[in-house]
């Protein structure tokens, strides 16, 4: 490979975007992971939740994005953005990812994979995000803005 080439392939990055919402049970208590779900509907057993009735899943995603989530040299930053509040999650991707679950999406700080998660080794879980933005996401009526950034 060339030098050139290597520029080029680093500089790849494909960015989705997709909304969604509170929920007055959103506890984001899970120590390993967080989730993001189509599913309107949530019981307090879901700690690793912090949003609703998302307008896409992992099957929506682009096939560019999949296929670049699927290197292990790609870095995956999740935004999330509500009532003026930004957090930002940083992980990685894996060739082991499936990225085909109907209406969840899984970050986890670990390494394990299945058809829900789109990024490992995150560096954040429901437990470590802002309680400030959890608070806002304990209303229904609260937006969430999703960004989901996979750069190589």
């Amino acid at each position: 490979m060339t030098y050139l080439t290597r520029v080029a392939i680093s500089r790849l990055k494909i960015i989705e975007e997709f909304h969604a919402q509170g929920h007055r049970n959103v506890l984001a208590k899970h120590p390993t992971t967080f989730e993001i779900t189509k599913d309107s509907e949530l019981t307090r057993r879901g700690d690793c939740v912090i949003a609703v009735n998302a307008t896409k899943g992992l099957r929506e995603m682009s096939a560019e994005f999949k296929k670049l989530c699927r290197n292990d040299q790609t870095r995956i930053v999740v935004e999330l953005h509500a009532a003026g509040i930004i957090e930002v999650i940083e992980g990685k991707g894996s060739p082991r990812l499936v990225l085909d679950h109907p209406t969840e999406m899984v970050g986890r700080k670990s390494s394990y994979t299945s058809g829900r998660t789109f990024m490992i080794h995150a560096d954040r879980a429901a437990c470590d995000m802002d309680r400030t933005l959890v608070s806002v996401l304990r209303f229904p009526e609260t937006k969430l803005l999703v960004r989901v950034v996979a750069c190589l």
